[in-house]
């Protein structure tokens, strides 16, 4: 059941709705606070769609990279098994 609640995120009170515990919401809260204030230390004048595009690029980039890594890990853990399935077939038989 979804849940509403209430954050604030770079400065700014917003509802949201979300299947996630209020802990779930919170974490994500404050990740993505923490993310803006980086970047917002980084960038001048304080642009803050400029601050909001850069940091959901940083994020982007970071996502990216460990679903290429998961997936990665996956096709090795399959193969894996693969060559173990083998063996144990070439052992048996």
């Amino acid at each position: 059941m979804n849940s509403s609640h209430r954050i604030r995120v770079f400065g700014r009170e917003l509802q949201v709705k979300s299947l996630a515990p209020p802990e779930s919401v919170r974490e994500v809260e404050a990740f993505v606070n923490g993310k803006l204030a980086e970047v917002a230390a980084t960038v001048r004048g304080g642009d803050s769609q400029v601050v909001a595009i850069l940091a959901l690029m940083n994020i982007s980039e970071a996502y990216l990279a460990l679903a290429r890594e998961h997936e990665l890990c996956r096709q090795h853990g399959k193969e894996r098994v693969s060559r173990l399935l083998k063996q144990i077939d070439d052992n048996l038989g």
